[in-house]
Order: C-alpha cells, then sequence, then structure tokens
C-alpha cells in the first residue's frame, strides 16, 4: 500500500553521476527542488555536472563521485541519469567499500546503465541495489496541475521511493499483457537480479557478471528493436543464462518504430519465439523501465513470484502466499 503524507521522514539523498553527462540542467534542477520540497536534505556531488566528451566527467572523476557517494552516509545515493560509462570503469570501483556503506544503511538506486554497476556489486559483494528512478527522468518531471492529464512525477514511482525510504516496501504487482502462452507460477527465495537487456548481455563472459542460478531474472530497454532486443536474448539464451533461471520477468520495451520491412514482425513475436527456445516461464509487462510509472526492485534480493492467469506478483517483505 502507498505510504501516506505523515508517513514521509526526512531523508538524506545523495546526487551524483556515474554514467553520461547531464544535457538537460532545467530536469536536474527540478529534481532537486522537488525532493526538497519532499522535506529531504539533497547533497549533491561536486562533478554531478561534469562534462568530457559525452560522460560526466572523465573516468577518474566519475570512479570519484561513486566513491564520494558511498562514503557520503547518506540514506539514499541516487543518479542522475544514464546513458553510458559505467562499464568503462568497472575495473576501477573499490567494491567491498560500496558493499560497507551499503551495509551502513545507504541504499544505491538508478535504471539503465547503472545496471552495470548493479550487477558488478552483486558479483563481487552479493551486496542489494535499488532498480527504480533516476533523477533527471523521473523527479525532474516539469510539473504542471493544468495539463490534461496532469504532468509531474508518477504517484506511484513516488509512492515505491517512499516505501523504499521507510523499510517498507515488501513487492509489487501487476497484469501482464493479454496473450497466449502464459504459464502460472509459484517461485519462492530466487535472487532477483537483471534490469537493462543491453547492459545485462553486455556484462556476459566477463568477471562481473553475476554467476546467478535459480533466479528470477527482470529485463527493459529502449529504443532497441524488437529484433535488437530478440538478439540480446538469444545471446542469453545460447549461453545457458536463461535455462538456469525460475523465470524471466520482461519489463517495459519503449522508444522503438517499426517498419515495413518487419511484415509484421513485432515484440509479441519475440516474446512468442522465446517461449519456445526455453522451459523456463516468461512473464511480461512488468512497470518497470524507461517509462514514468515504475516499480522499485531490490536486486539481489531472495524473492517470491507468484502469477495466475494475467495477475502476477513479486514479493521481497511478507509473501501473504506461504
Amino acid at each position: 500500500m502507498p505510504v501516506s503524507d505523515n508517513a514521509r521522514v526526512k531523508k538524506h539523498i545523495y546526487i551524483y553521476s556515474p554514467s553520461g553527462a547531464v544535457r538537460d540542467k532545467a530536469a536536474f534542477k527540478r529534481g532537486i527542488r522537488y525532493l526538497q520540497s519532499l522535506g529531504h536534505e539533497v547533497e549533491v556531488d561536486p562533478d554531478a555536472l561534469a562534462c568530457h566528451l559525452r560522460f560526466a566527467g572523465d573516468d577518474d572523476t566519475r570512479l570519484a563521485a561513486i566513491h564520494r557517494a558511498a562514503a557520503s552516509g547518506a540514506d539514499v545515493a541516487l543518479t542522475t541519469r544514464g546513458g553510458y560509462g559505467l562499464t568503462r570503469i568497472l575495473g576501477g570501483i573499490r567494491y567491498k567499500v560500496l558493499a560497507k556503506a551499503i551495509e551502513r544503511g545507504t541504499r544505491f538506486v538508478g535504471l539503465s546503465d547503472f545496471t552495470a554497476l548493479q550487477l558488478a556489486l552483486l558479483c563481487k559483494t552479493g551486496s542489494t541495489t535499488w532498480a527504480g528512478p533516476a533523477l533527471c527522468e523521473s523527479f525532474g518531471v516539469a510539473v504542471d496541475a493544468q495539463a490534461t492529464p496532469p504532468t509531474g512525477p508518477d504517484d506511484i514511482m513516488e509512492d515505491c521511493f517512499n516505501d523504499m525510504l521507510l523499510g517498507q516496501g515488501e513487492g509489487s504487482g501487476w497484469s501482464q499483457n493479454r496473450e497466449d502462452g502464459l504459464r502460472d507460477v509459484r517461485i519462492n527465495n530466487a535472487t532477483l537480479w537483471g534490469g537493462n537487456l543491453t547492459m545485462v548481455a553486455s556484462l556476459v563472459g566477463t568477471d562481473y557478471f553475476p554467476d546467478i542460478k535459480g533466479g528470477i531474472l527482470f529485463l527493459e530497454d529502449v529504443a532497441e528493436h524488437p529484433y535488437r532486443i530478440e538478439r540480446m536474448l538469444t545471446q542469453l539464451l545460447h549461453a545457458g543464462i536463461l535455462a538456469r533461471q525460475k523465470a524471466i520477468v520482461l519489463g517495459q520495451f519503449t522508444e522503438y518504430k517499426l517498419t515495413p520491412h518487419d511484415k509484421g514482425f513485432k515484440l509479441q513475436s519475440v516474446v512468442q519465439w522465446l517461449r519456445t527456445q526455453t522451459k523456463t516461464p516468461i512473464l511480461t509487462n512488468l512497470p518497470y523501465g524507461h517509462v514514468q510509472t515504475k516499480v522499485l526492485l531490490p536486486v539481489g534480493t531472495k524473492t517470491d513470484l507468484v502469477s495466475e492467469g494475467r495477475d502476477a506478483l513479486l514479493f521481497w517483505g511478507h509473501n501473504p502466499f506461504h
């Protein structure tokens, strides 16, 4: 259940940029003001707006920002945006330092390119991070109460973020796409992991890819045509990764454009084909990805998954079906 306004508490949020340079300065400022309006103490990394080529500073600058976030003592270390840049600095991250920060209570939150850091940290230390919003794309949305519908930070995303801050988020429920091939599942105590499909696929075969067996793998992506999505899923299939999971949960795949050459080939075609290639159940339409309405997911946490027909529920707190 969403938290009520009177349940909100002041938290220390550290804003840093480990990936792409912040181009939308207005969204950056709006996001900070919005978090402050909720009563949070917002600390901005000194290099949050740095720029080197397409990156938020050179490699050393972004590594230093990550380690400052870990040393900040903040309740949340929130990325400004995704983009690209983390895979090239994975070798320089002090993972034990980040793991100790998490043990002390800092929650690292982000999406997109941030998946690389999440999976590397899970691989090296087993630490839990959160797949969720970034500052600019979620909290920096312009507020317009007169628009139809009104615009601004999404209520569901904000409620899930608040639940994480209060330590009371226990799971998420959603409706799958209406399609053939749905299977009822009941999975207990499986590691929840994944994130951006491009980043997951890019780490296969590296020292930063977690060896998860019997897990729940969730995936999303943006601006990737379905054939590219299928190609990356096929890589995970042929690498044996999909077969080792108890379930694959597909989130939101957005901002791509079909062409006449596709002749009816679409995202649903990919899902239908993939179901013929693996015995692992494939669920769809998880409200997570490069969309405004998104849930927060604890990457690396033991999780339960239940589905019946189109209804699906993930639990990482108390499971009422136990």
